[in-house]
């Protein structure tokens, strides 16, 4: 029979340090959000700030994924709520979303009245002009209502599709 070594592993030697481009104060001074649980969800998308930190590997391509299956906004013809899953795919560039910030953003829309595409693309402009990402998709699957459920697509930068695309 043979005897099985078990080895120990100093865990603070393999510790990354993600976060050498900027010192750890003036990161936290950034985020009003993280670390605050007194912070309150904004009345409206209007009033959400989607705060961001510099990207650690800004010299890579490389796909962040966001999903929530929590997000409610409001029909603007019959004032019933729209729930909706909300899946975020973007290679940011030199900025990235921090996620706090996000989930009190895309919860700022559960009193907004819009249509399913006109909060898709505006989740995609707002995120977009937050943080420049090099790429960026935004999937919302609503759930079915009258049997019918919608998902909108939104992409950054904008593809051009043509008859055959779709």
């Amino acid at each position: 029979m043979h005897s099985k070594k078990v080895a120990a592993i100093d865990l603070n030697r393999l510790k990354a340090n993600f976060y050498i481009a900027m010192p750890k104060r003036k990161r936290a001074d950034q985020l009003t959000l993280l670390g605050h649980s007194e912070a309150k969800i904004p009345a409206s998308p209007a009033e959400a700030r989607l705060e961001t930190f510099p990207n650690p590997a800004a010299r890579r391509n490389y796909w962040i994924h966001f999903e929530t299956d929590d997000f409610t906004s409001v029909c603007p013809v019959t004032g019933q709520p729209d729930f909706a899953r909300i899946d975020i795919d973007y290679v940011p560039d030199q900025l990235c979303v921090e996620s706090k910030s996000l989930k009190f953003y895309l919860a700022s829309y559960r009193n907004e009245r819009a249509f399913n595409e006109a909060v898709t693309n505006r989740i995609l402009d707002d995120f977009v002009k937050a943080c420049a990402p090099r790429e960026a998709i935004v999937t919302a699957q609503f759930s079915a209502r009258g049997g019918i459920a919608l998902t909108v697509r939104a992409e950054y930068p904008d593809k051009k599709a043509g008859r055959d695309d779709l």
